[in-house]
């Protein structure tokens, strides 16, 4: 029952982010009446009945579609400007928020219940990234769900350097998670722009400007002071987090220049269908890793996962929300500009934080959360500080 809920909540997150992705815009919808009245004109003749306005004249065709488009263009102001709500982005960011958080607790409970850090974390992390990939195939199987790439070969080997980063930033992560504390986790994470800028700076010859760089200093103190005071202090967990900063900024690096590649975006067809792909490379290149790694002793993984629903459930549920919240995520930020995805970023990361403490019964001693406020307030100063002093 507890993992059809997840399935179910899952499915409508993912959903939701679709159907609303889909709609038509209104404009275009005018654009075709516009074409429409064009065309009635040139086949000659009055209509047979015309519109009238309130002053009792006849009004033309085109004023009336005009009239139509001012009053389309003020409804639309009330979804996203003044004091309207543009609802399908609220609902964005609320079931990404919900699916990170959710993914970060029943990823950990699984980690425990299989042994943490020398237990599976290579199995899980690689099964995560199966059970994704099974939910991305099955969007493109079902009706009216979602159109399937139509990707080359040699789409597909572009690909590959951003799956395998895709992959080594998962699988360094889950292990970070299972050596130590989510919330001392992901506080190391959020000094990812450190490892960012410096890959830009350096390998990518994309200069970083020097307001960013005296922005790095903060960060950085902000993770080493809410490191201070960490109970569950892991030198394996600080050192897997920051191999998964490091896969995450060559990820970002690797990811710009694969889109600019000429009619790719069109042969994928959606940020979906990019997210599926990565994932089904990014899972069959997990697999060597957890054969490697776990490979001698899977049978026991086995007779655990038939004994123990603690691991079966959240690993799952786990798999399932990690790529519903990382579509979503997504999605959302090609909704938003670059200082509302900062704002949001770090929001998110608060919440995770100290939400799944609370829940896990962390350590939240006043040192880690005054580094950790330090280190992310630091992050949220990085993303935006360019804006400011262009300003």
């Amino acid at each position: 029952m507890k993992l059809t809920s997840t399935f179910i909540a899952v499915t409508l997150c993912t959903g939701a982010a679709s159907s609303f992705g889909l709609n038509a815009s209104p404009k275009s919808a005018l654009q075709n009446v516009r074409q429409n009245l064009a065309f009635v004109r040139k086949t000659g003749g009055a209509a047979m009945v015309q519109p009238v306005g309130i002053d009792g004249k006849i009004q033309s065709p085109m004023t009336t579609a005009l009239s139509a488009e001012a009053a389309s263009s003020d409804a639309l102001k009330v979804k996203g400007g003044g004091f309207g709500l543009d609802i399908p982005l609220l609902l964005y960011f609320a079931f990404w928020y919900v699916g990170n958080y959710y993914y970060n607790i029943t990823n950990k409970l699984a980690l425990k219940a299989a042994g943490g850090s020398a237990g599976f974390p290579m199995t899980i992390s690689g099964l995560q990234l199966g059970i994704g990939c099974l939910y991305g195939i099955f969007l493109w199987i079902a009706p009216d769900a979602r159109a399937s790439p139509k990707v080359t070969l040699d789409d597909i080997i572009k690909m590959l350097p951003v799956a395998f980063c895709f992959m080594g930033a998962h699988s360094a992560s889950v292990f970070a998670l299972s050596a130590g504390a989510v919330s001392f986790g992901q506080i190391v994470k959020s000094a990812e722009p450190a490892f960012a800028a410096v890959l830009s700076q350096f390998v990518y010859g994309k200069k970083i400007s020097k307001a960013k760089w005296l922005c790095l200093p903060i960060v950085i103190g902000g993770v080493i002071l809410a490191s201070v005071k960490e109970l569950d202090f892991a030198w394996s967990a600080l050192i897997s987090a920051c191999i998964a900063n490091m896969f995450a900024a060559v990820k970002g690096n690797e990811n710009k220049k694969l889109m600019e590649t000429e009619g790719l975006k069109e042969r994928i067809g959606s940020v979906g269908n990019q997210f599926a792909l990565t994932s089904i490379l990014a899972f069959l290149m997990s697999l060597p890793v957890m054969i490697a790694k776990e490979g001698s002793k899977f049978g026991q993984f086995i007779d655990i996962w038939k004994t123990n629903p603690a691991i079966s459930y959240n690993l799952i549920a786990s798999g399932l929300w990690f790529y519903g919240y990382n579509e979503l995520s997504t999605m959302t930020l090609k909704k938003t500009n670059a200082v509302t995805q900062s704002v949001a970023n770090t929001a998110k990361r608060v919440i995770v934080i100290v939400g799944v403490a609370i829940v896990l019964g962390e350590s939240l001693d006043p040192i880690k959360l005054i580094g950790c406020s330090i280190g992310i307030g630091g992050v949220l100063l990085y993303s935006i500080i360019d804006n400011f002093v262009k300003s």
